[in-house]
């Protein structure tokens, strides 16, 4: 399943706003500090494409493969802020920098961290 690392950080910011409560196009651009128009456009091709559905009242919601890769990445985002955290790096700079790593780190490495990291659940 390949999916462009822009797609996959509105799939985050979905699943993070959702555990807030109801998710609209508008909840997204005050999150990620995008226009209106452009968050449209890209909700849309990711409704296009099954990876997140909308309700007639704007409600989105992810589907299956739309969660499946929204929880990897942040299992990822968690797992690497705490990995930067505990070398200690401030929570604000390890956050910005895992979003950085999350959508490049292959398996393997990823693996290997979280084995450094017992106890950590995401």
């Amino acid at each position: 399943m390949q999916i462009r690392e822009s797609a996959e950080m509105y799939l985050e910011t979905i699943l993070v706003l959702s555990k807030k409560g109801p998710v609209r196009s508008i909840d997204i651009a005050k999150e990620m500090n995008f226009s209106r128009p452009s968050v449209s456009v890209t909700v849309h091709n990711l409704e296009k494409e099954n990876y997140i559905h909308i309700e007639d009242d704007g409600t989105i919601s992810l589907e299956e493969k739309g969660r499946e890769i929204a929880e990897r990445i942040y299992e990822r985002h968690t797992v690497l802020s705490a990995l930067l955290e505990s070398i200690g790096v401030s929570k604000e700079t390890a956050s910005e920098d895992a979003c950085k790593i999350e959508h490049d780190i292959s398996v393997e490495t990823f693996e290997c961290i979280k084995k450094l990291l017992p106890g950590i659940i995401c």
